[in-house]
């Protein structure tokens, strides 16, 4: 008769055997090996078997049957250069890491790059990235320059001069790109994201949002309500539950070695909440004849809550110096074997502790590294020890550091170990945070001058290391800490210019996220301190805090910081006058004195004219928003290109964000409409991209305007993401561009309910976008029987363009005066506005005017009159793609009594903004390389939209795309 335990040992083998016979078919099968299938199999059936073929995996990691499924889903769509990315969360110890593991080992064909993150390691800025890509560090050298000296510099190769952080998230793209170009598709797998330091996280998940037509698959696994939080909303999420008692039994039987009594099964799922590692200690803790039922299971089980305790129980089971090297091992974030021993010798003990240590299964060594059986017993074992004994190992960390090296964990240690200030901690603090800052690492920068500060006893010198952590707070994207952090600064500041730099900092969080008027009384209050100790700092800040006052910023108190200053000397070089310059335009708009606004702006831009001043990122945006307060449609169109180009070529994505929101405007007035939804769809992208929800505010709106002026059905998708995004992010000073945009698009959306619309269009407050609007506000006026409103409007339009002296505003006067006036003198004022429209790059306000002309001389009964107008008016609405308007003016023409020849738009030949963005590019003469690094994307993706060019074109080379129009 066969004993009980030779029996189940003959079950566990069969079991293993028949377990590897399925591994080697479907890595067959997965990787296009001989495996024989019905003939004609679709592409469907084929990608159907591959899911069960997983399947039948299910009973390893047991009851993941769909989990399974959905990673095999996106593995096999980067197989097929649909590249993507997963989100695996749930609780500790539900299995994430076993499905992150099954993943590996059902994709052999792939290219797997791995990494994790360690709770200790996140004030190490990139440290988790190294790992990754440190397989695969050949191909930097075939990147961009800027992006291949960005990573270099981040790894401590090359020069050290400072990088912009979105340059080194290209680069880790552009390196994952190419991996998979050069070799096969890659795998990515991030386990314990939740405690990847932040700067890796942002670089990941940048790469993640940009995958388009690669062959990549990124799967995440990050534990719910644990760590400092990970910013992946937007990307697709796999919950991992509890077990159900069938796979439950299945997970216990295997541990256990033995079969496990239903019943007991049931009180465990109950017990655990079906948590996998749970029922795993368990049934290694548990005795055989606890397990069969044969006894009482104990009163007191390590369930779910208790993980951590059972892996502690195991731990004071060890003796003290296995204790202490599994206690270093868990204090360690660099995972190398060597620096654990020597922090182990370091503490008198033998290196041979680790070993014992090892024999525990708390810890495992191979190929150098030291790995925790799970991320709890790093916690549970470092949290049980005293803070005296934490001190004592982080020590004998640093002194093992020392002699790998590695400065910058050796500072962490030693750090950790202090609590009495030390004058060199607080130099070698000041060193990483600054190293850290000039790669792009600014969470650890912050880290590591708020630890300093910590440390810092006298007021001054910590004022100024909280100031410089609370800057590179706001600058990693994290706003609410930085405005603590230079609260804290402000309350110790007793240096006169640091107070004014900490108010600027604090002026500039509030303006963007916050308060218009807050953030102006802190750059008024900045100017007012600045006067007397950096004069030209002083006007630096006067002139932006009256860029706000133009936008309606008030509140400020104190005495006006112009007041404050000395008169400016007669050689002062071209940037401080075109500066005071600034100042008065900005002071003039907040006045309505549009005459002394536009001499000042025009001064400021001729004295820069030759200059180029890209690079100063408080002067060049202003000399932006004075084109806009003055509807100077050249000069806005080329400083926001200038600004682009700079941004492009720097990788600097939020400076592209900002340059393609702004250039929007002026792109929409001019009739560059494709221009115009190419670049809001690109901001949104963007956006996304770099992980700022509050940004993708703006170009949701303005694409709602887009979408609108053509008929296009995704406006209300436009406005109602608009919406959310200002119900849950404040937005600060650009909230009054957004709901300006969105009040545009509803009133042109209400069309003939002109009652409605005005009810929208009366609501935009921001001058810039009331004249953006000005036509659609005064006729809906007028077809809503508001003469009083329309006279209103008509008033402010007359007012500025007898200001300025704008071509556009004259026309938009005598276009609403034409409406207002009365037939026998309409004529006259339709005739002015076709006239100043000669001078005006605004075609689209050209064609309003020449429609309503039209529509006038028609109903006048002179109809041969109205046809010319009417002609070149459907002209450009066709080409513009405004299909209400073109309707319109071929009803009118109709009505006149001519056939309207309407153009048919090939809807197949239309590009899509991304494409358009690609082909001008491209038609340019820039290699596809050169393609991507400008528009922050992979290669293998500009590829992608290229030959959807030539396919909708009808062409097959970049030469004839030279020669084709886009638009």
């Amino acid at each position: 008769m066969v004993s009980a335990a030779i029996a189940r040992k003959m079950r566990l083998t069969t079991a293993r055997g028949v377990f590897s016979n399925i591994v080697s078919v479907c890595r067959d099968g997965l990787s296009g090996g001989s495996v024989s299938h019905p003939a004609g199999q679709s592409r469907r059936r084929n990608r159907q078997w591959k899911l069960a073929c997983l399947s039948r995996l299910a009973p390893v990691i047991h009851g993941r049957e769909r989990e399974l499924a959905i990673v095999a889903d996106l593995v096999d769509r980067a197989r097929r250069s649909q590249g993507g990315a997963l989100v695996i969360h749930g609780e500790a110890g539900v299995g994430k890491s076993t499905l992150l593991a099954a993943a590996r080992q059902h994709a052999p064909d792939l290219r797997v790059l791995a990494t994790r993150g360690v709770e200790s390691e996140a004030p190490l800025a990139f440290a988790a990235l190294h790992r990754l890509l440190r397989p695969v560090w050949r191909y930097v050298d075939g990147l961009p320059r800027p992006q291949a000296r960005a990573l270099r510099a981040v790894f401590g190769e090359g020069d050290t001069a400072a990088v912009d952080r979105f340059l080194i998230f290209l680069a880790t793209l552009s390196v994952l790109a190419e991996t998979a170009a050069n070799e096969r598709p890659v795998l990515i797998i991030a386990d314990d994201a939740q405690w990847l330091d932040e700067a890796s996280a942002a670089a990941l998940l940048f790469a993640a949002r940009r995958i388009e037509a690669d062959p990549i698959a990124v799967l995440f696994g990050v534990r719910d309500g644990d760590g400092p939080g990970f910013a992946v909303a937007d990307l697709p999420g796999v919950p991992i539950g509890s077990l159900e008692n069938d796979a439950a039994r299945h997970v216990l039987n295997d541990r256990a070695g033995q079969l496990v009594d239903e019943e007991v099964v049931g009180q465990l799922v109950r017990a655990t909440g079906g948590n996998a590692l749970a029922l795993t200690e368990l049934a290694g803790a548990l005795t055989a004849d606890q397990l069969a039922g044969q006894v009482p299971l104990p009163d007191s089980l390590p369930v779910t809550e208790g993980i951590e305790k059972a892996f502690l129980a195991r731990y004071d089971r060890l003796p003290p110096e296995a204790r202490t090297a599994v206690l270093v091992a868990a204090a360690d974030d660099s995972g190398r074997v060597q620096t654990v021993r020597r922090a182990v010798s370091a503490l008198g003990l033998a290196p041979e502790a680790l070993d014992a240590a090892e024999g525990s299964g708390l810890v495992s060594v191979a190929d150098g590294t030291v790995d925790l059986r799970h991320p709890l017993v790093r916690s549970a074992v470092y949290r049980s020890a005293g803070t005296s004994r934490r001190r004592q190992i982080h020590v004998a960390l640093a002194t093992a550091l020392d002699a790998d090296g590695d400065f910058e964990r050796r500072v962490w240690h030693r750090a950790a170990a202090v609590e009495q200030p030390d004058d060199q901690l607080l130099q070698d603090l000041d060193t990483v945070a600054e190293a850290a800052a000039r790669r792009g690492g600014h969470e650890a920068a912050s880290a590591a001058w708020e630890r300093a500060a910590e440390l810092t006893v006298a007021a001054g010198p910590r004022a100024q290391r909280l100031f410089q952590a609370a800057q590179s707070s706001w600058l990693s994207g994290n706003p609410v800490r930085g405005r603590v952090l230079a609260r804290s600064a402000e309350r110790d500041a007793t240096d006169l210019l640091l107070r004014v730099h900490v108010h600027r900092l604090l002026g500039q969080i509030e303006w963007n996220t916050t308060s218009l008027n807050g953030g102006y009384a802190h750059i008024v209050r900045a100017a007012q301190l600045a006067a007397g100790v950096d004069d030209a700092l002083a006007r630096q800040l006067a002139m932006l805090a009256d860029s706000l006052a133009a936008w309606g910023a008030t509140g400020a108190t104190g005495p006006d910081p112009v007041s404050l200053l000395p008169p400016l000397p007669p050689d002062a070089p071209p940037t401080v006058r075109a500066t005071m310059h600034l100042l008065d335009g900005f002071r003039a708009v907040a006045r309505g004195l549009w005459v002394n606004a536009a001499e000042a702006f025009r001064s400021a831009f001729s004295l820069l004219e030759r200059s180029d001043v890209s690079s100063d990122h408080i002067l060049h945006p202003n000399l932006g928003i004075a084109t806009l307060h003055i509807d100077d449609d050249v000069r806005g169109l080329e400083l926001h290109t200038e600004e682009l180009i700079a941004a492009r070529q720097s990788g600097a994505l939020t400076m592209a964000e900002h340059a393609l929101t702004r250039a929007f405007g002026f792109q929409l007035a001019t009739g560059a409409w494709a221009e115009a939804s190419a670049a809001a769809t690109e901001a949104l992208d963007l956006a996304a991209s770099i992980g700022h929800s509050g940004l993708a505010a703006l170009p949701n709106a303005q694409l709602a305007v887009m979408a609108t002026l053509r008929g296009d059905g995704a406006a209300e998708r436009y406005l109602a993401n608009a919406t959310a995004i200002r119900d849950t992010h404040p937005l600060g000073i650009i909230d009054l561009l957004v709901t300006d945009f969105m009040h545009w698009a509803r009133g042109i959306r209400e069309g003939a309910n002109a009652t409605a619309a005005v009810n929208h269009l009366e609501r935009i407050t921001s001058p810039p976008v009331q004249r953006l609007a000005a036509l659609d506000r005064v006729e809906a006026a007028v077809r809503a029987g508001r003469a009083d409103l329309a006279g209103q409007w008509h008033a402010e339009l007359t007012e500025f363009a007898e200001g300025t002296g704008v071509p556009f505003a004259r026309a938009a006067s005598e276009h609403a005066a034409a409406l207002l006036a009365d037939p026998d003198s309409a004529e006259s004022h339709f005739q002015l506005a076709m006239h100043a429209h000669r001078n005006s790059l605004r075609l689209p306000d050209r064609a309003r005017t020449q429609l309503a002309y039209g529509e006038f001389l028609r109903r006048a009964g002179r109809r041969v009159d109205a046809r010319e107008h009417l002609r070149a008016a459907l002209a450009t609405f066709e080409e513009l793609r405004a299909p209400a308007y073109a309707e319109r003016a071929a009803q009118e023409l109709r009505a006149s009594g001519e056939t309207a020849r309407r153009n048919k738009t090939n809807s197949e030949g239309s590009l899509t903004p991304t494409e358009l963005q690609v082909a001008r590019l491209v038609a340019q003469g820039l290699p596809n390389r050169d393609v991507a690094a400008q528009l922050f994307v992979s290669p293998r993706t500009v590829d992608f939209h290229l030959r959807n060019v030539y396919a909708k074109k009808g062409i097959s080379s970049r030469g004839e795309l030279a020669r084709v129009p886009l638009g």
